[in-house]
């Protein structure tokens, strides 16, 4: 197996030493994600210089950017029987996404696809989508699979309500994620405001270009000692596990790992009803879903959970059971499955 991939950020050499001994040999190309980036030209020679050379059986691309360039690359080989897979890890046009999206992604994707043998969606919704385009054969699997391996808590996990100063019946609600507009963790700091529970608390795990905003959202709402940021961390495992809610109230997503995970740790959910979420959330099952925006509804998910203990309990079982096909050892089931057919 080879690889080609751009320079990830700067994380190319971290790339090869994690690969080291898997693959035959990793390539780099020169592609970036804004497909009006006159780079990706050179991208696209580099993409059609290693598949004309490299003589392979199949390739697997995803990324919107990526998968063009690959798929345009791939447009001879193709015809000598090499076929091409293109994973889709959510469609940037979806359900309530912004029209220029629909206006500019929408008919690339629709044009593009017959250049591929095969689509791969994470999510039902995406799924529906592919099945209306030009394409022999589109296939739904659940998500790229969970890393079971790294959810396993640390014989000396910190104490996080000890660090934080909080009481054994304080009610924690936790957002793992970037801090940016599309996850939306604003909504959960106005829930939190309007419950006025004191006993309520909600830290957010991750870092990004929102934090400030978040902060002065806090200030605001005299949530000081409410809510933590807690920035970047590599104990997120632990944090948690010892939490009693997982929220995601996300605008978009294409399947939601954090949810997972969160769901593998055991928690119930208040999450937004939105493509992605929906596949792994069900309302009044696995915790509560809500509109994005609707305050209230998310106000009420986290009242009724804090309020109802054999409810919490029920979800956090119903949670362990669903995961179970989204974890790693069962998607590598369905992805061996999908090659060895192709």
């Amino acid at each position: 197996m080879e690889i080609a991939c751009s320079v990830v950020g700067g994380r190319i050499d971290e790339i090869r030493e994690k690969l080291n001994g898997y693959v035959k040999k990793i390539h780099t190309v020169r592609l970036v994600r804004s497909p009006v980036n006159p780079i990706n030209f050179k991208g696209y020679g580099d993409v059609k210089e290693i598949i004309n050379n490299g003589h392979y059986d199949i390739i697997w691309t995803n990324e919107p950017v990526m998968g063009v360039t690959v798929r345009l690359a791939a447009r001879k080989v193709r015809k000598n029987g090499t076929k091409v897979m293109y994973m889709v890890h959510g469609f940037h046009f979806y359900k309530g996404a912004p029209l220029l999206n629909w206006m500019v992604y929408y008919p690339i994707e629709k044009m593009m696809a017959n250049k591929a043998d095969l689509i791969t969606t994470i999510n039902r919704e995406d799924y529906k989508r592919a099945q209306t385009f030009t394409v022999p054969r589109v296939e739904y699997i659940h998500g790229i699979g969970i890393n079971t391996e790294r959810l396993t808590k640390s014989e000396n996990a910190i104490d996080i309500r000890e660090e934080l100063g909080l009481s054994s019946d304080d009610f924690i609600v936790i957002s793992v994620g970037e801090l940016n507009k599309n996850k939306n963790q604003k909504v959960i700091i106005k829930a939190i405001a309007q419950l006025n529970d004191s006993k309520i608390h909600y830290i957010l795990c991750g870092k990004g270009d929102q934090l400030e905003n978040l902060q002065s959202q806090v200030k605001e709402n005299g949530l000081e000692g409410k809510v933590h940021f807690l920035g970047y961390r590599k104990d997120v495992v632990d944090i948690t596990s010892q939490a009693d809610v997982f929220a995601m109230p996300s605008k978009r997503e294409g399947l939601p790992v954090a949810s997972l995970e969160a769901m593998y740790c055991g928690l119930p959910l208040v999450n937004s009803n939105i493509r992605g979420l929906e596949d792994v959330t069900e309302n009044g099952k696995s915790g509560y879903t809500c509109d994005p925006d609707d305050v209230d509804a998310f106000a009420e998910g986290v009242r009724k959970l804090k309020e109802n203990d054999s409810f919490r309990e029920e979800a956090s079982s119903n949670n362990l059971e669903t995961v179970k096909k989204y974890c790693v050892s069962e998607t590598k089931k369905e992805v061996e499955s999908i090659i060895a057919s192709l």
